[in-house]
């Protein structure tokens, strides 16, 4: 299963987070920290990303990934604070890096990514998530806000 989750890891959050941003950054002038106050940014969402892949694979028998979902609802670690720390942390990669690069660009796309989690969550994730683990999902949702500190309406 270790095999499943890296494949998932790189499939998904490393494209997105690092991948599409190394690659802005390399056509649009390279690598530079124009502020360093992006990398506590940065530094935050890859902390929380790792944490958040770890507690799928151990606490969820799973993977991040739609196609090798966790078998069991996460609910420990940082999924206490939100239901969705994995994209928050992502964004959080991605405004470190636009930050740190001073990069408007990079802030649209992070901007774009979070709108495109934001739709994925709603329409999608939740929906299944209900179906799939019905009052344990109805019960966990009542308590912890989709995303950090806001809750749904």
């Amino acid at each position: 299963m270790i095999w499943r989750a890296l494949i998932a890891f790189l499939a998904m959050p490393a494209l997105v987070a690092f991948a599409i941003p190394a690659g802005w950054l390399l056509l649009h002038g390279g690598w530079r920290l124009v502020h360093c106050w992006g990398l506590p940014i940065w530094l935050t969402g890859v902390a929380g990303l790792l944490w958040c892949v770890r507690d799928f694979y151990v606490l969820g028998k799973g993977t991040l990934a739609p196609w090798d979902p966790p078998k069991e609802l996460v609910v420990r670690g940082l999924y206490r604070y939100s239901r969705n720390p994995m994209y928050v942390s992502v964004v959080l990669v991605l405004l470190g890096w636009a930050a740190g690069a001073g990069s408007a660009g990079l802030l649209g796309y992070a901007l774009i990514v979070a709108t495109a989690f934001h739709l994925r969550v709603v329409l999608g994730e939740e929906p299944w998530l209900a179906r799939t683990h019905g009052e344990q999902w109805r019960a966990y949702a009542s308590r912890v806000p989709r995303w950090f500190g806001w809750r749904r309406a």
